[in-house]
């Protein structure tokens, strides 16, 4: 599973980077049937949304995960970019499972 990491109004710190990395690379349990040679895709764009809000920053994250024939995208705001990661875990994982279902 190939992770690709882009960020917009936000700076990747190395901690934040290694927690998406554990975060989402425990997905790649669900999709090894689907990957033979690494041709699976992970697609994440995290940032601000805005700027002017009164307390506080609101992060969000977004996910596409390439599948054969399927293209499962995930997105979640919160106030921590860390819950919002695990957020879009969560809705990725239930998204997988129904694929799975779909195409047995």
């Amino acid at each position: 599973m190939k992770l690709i990491v882009k960020a917009t109004s936000l700076e990747i710190t190395p901690a934040l980077n290694d927690y998406l990395v554990n975060k989402l690379s425990s997905l790649s349990k669900f999709v090894r049937r689907w990957e033979t040679a690494g041709e699976i895709e992970v697609r994440i764009e995290l940032g601000r949304t805005t700027r002017h809000h009164r307390r506080g920053n609101i992060y969000r994250a977004e996910v596409d995960l390439c599948l054969p024939e399927k293209l499962l995208r995930a997105e979640a705001s919160e106030p921590d970019i860390r819950m919002a990661v695990d957020r879009v875990k969560d809705k990725l994982q239930q998204g997988i499972k129904k694929y799975k279902e779909l195409r047995r």
